[in-house]
């Protein structure tokens, strides 16, 4: 890739081409959790480098507004949430979930001023515990498409929650590259020959696969695209392939193989040019199978107030401390010797720096789903930036079938890959 590619890949702040892409979308501003009191603290957020404050009033309703107050430009993330409104401490100003000024107190009685001038409010709907905040034109507001896992009961979703001090795309890119997890996640996604797939315990994912170099089989798809890993399984390898379905749904959300326990998507959601809130979503429509909220962040090493801290997402184990790498563990067996399979990602997107160079890039046979995500996002940029479209309307997509990852053994034959795939998936 040239910088200028590069650039246009990555860069999503004011009036970037990528950045008039994502606001094609519904974002996700933070969890509901984040914001789960009526009158309770407003929380900051920040998407494609636009400064929100996200708060719920006294009525439940969740209202997210321009952080700084229109008066004199003061953070509304330090205001009181009361009475159905959140008021600014500095003259006292106050707004309600529509933008509007509901009092104005270092006015004079019955002002005309809370009639012409209001907080900026952006459209919000909260779905598969998220509040989902819309940053485009406002003329031009989507249906809202929930997520695939809202299809799952509320307690039947776990979500884990960290700051990135990186660029989205380098998450995303890590978060599409399955042949990574056979080394860098060995540790945690053993091989083990007594279990035919993915199979979740405490502590592992255990796999029925050696294979450390995949064979990947791309397809394109209106809205985004999914690709098949084929690895050669540890029993019956002449019968069978082991194949790992990931799905990328455009233009940041990723829907990865799936355990025997819960399904697995992420959404890389970028803050600004420099950094990226990492959200990993496990979920079930069966009430018998999923993980608990806290047991999924145990495992995945991000419990809030211990592995990352609360309000900021950010990590104890960061890159100013090595990520609490440990060495002896790693002579011990423990591959990389860096706690929790999320900081093990984090500690290589970040050393590639807060942009990556892609023009020193030297990829090769497993980087196809890297390739294709470059090109196809780098044409939906360009297109976005000049009032095109080349990428499916947003609304309606949670139906759509190509939406579901896989991962399992499938019997080898004359056919093609994906009509073997897809005849197992319907078996299933």
């Amino acid at each position: 890739m040239t910088p200028q590619q590069n650039d246009t890949l990555c860069r999503v702040e004011r009036a970037a081409p990528m950045g008039a892409l994502m606001r094609r979308y519904w974002l996700p501003a933070c969890l509901s959790e984040d914001v789960a009191e009526p009158d309770g603290p407003p929380r900051r957020a920040r998407l494609l480098g636009v400064n929100l404050v996200v708060f719920r009033d006294t009525a439940g309703r969740v209202g997210v507004l321009d952080e700084l107050c229109p008066h004199r430009r003061a953070s509304l993330v330090y205001g009181r949430n009361e009475d159905c409104g959140l008021r600014c401490l500095y003259h006292g100003w106050k707004f309600d979930v529509t933008g509007a000024a509901t009092e104005m107190p270092s006015e004079p009685a019955g002002t005309a001023l809370t009639e012409k001038i209001a907080a900026r409010a952006y459209p919000v709907v909260e779905s598969g515990g998220f509040v989902w905040v819309w940053l485009g034109d406002p003329d031009a507001v989507t249906p809202f498409d929930p997520p695939i896992w809202a299809k799952a009961a509320p307690g039947n979703v776990a979500v884990v929650k960290v700051h990135a001090d990186c660029n989205w795309a380098q998450v995303l890119e890590g978060s599409i590259d399955s042949a990574h997890s056979s080394s860098l996640h060995s540790t945690n996604m053993p091989t083990a020959d007594s279990v035919a797939s993915s199979t979740a315990t405490d502590t592992a994912w255990l796999r029925p696969s050696a294979d450390k170099s995949p064979r990947l089989d791309v397809q394109r798809l209106d809205l985004g695209f999914r690709y098949a890993a084929i690895r050669t399984p540890i029993h019956d390898p002449d019968l069978r392939d082991y194949i790992r379905v990931t799905v990328f749904q455009a233009p940041f959300t990723v829907h990865i193989p799936p355990t025997d326990q819960y399904r697995l998507s992420q959404m890389l959601v970028p803050i600004d040019d420099e950094n990226t809130m990492f959200y990993w979503i496990a979920w079930h429509t069966d009430p018998a199978k999923g993980i608990a909220q806290d047991d999924w962040r145990r495992f995945c090493g991000a419990e809030v107030g211990k592995d990352v801290e609360a309000v900021t997402y950010r990590k104890v184990r960061n890159a100013a401390n090595g990520y609490l790498q440990d060495r002896a563990a790693m002579r011990a067996g423990d591959f990389t010797g860096i706690y929790g399979i999320p900081t093990q990602d984090m500690a290589m997107w970040e050393s590639m720096g807060r942009i990556a160079d892609r023009s020193e890039d030297r990829l090769g046979s497993s980087d196809k789903a890297i390739v294709t995500f470059r090109t196809m996002m780098l044409r939906a940029a360009e297109a976005a930036g000049a009032g095109a479209t080349v990428l499916a309307d947003p609304a309606g997509l949670s139906a759509r079938a190509e939406l579901t990852s896989f991962e399992g053994m499938v019997d080898k034959s004359a056919e093609g890959v994906w009509v073997r795939i897809d005849r197992t998936m319907g078996q299933n």
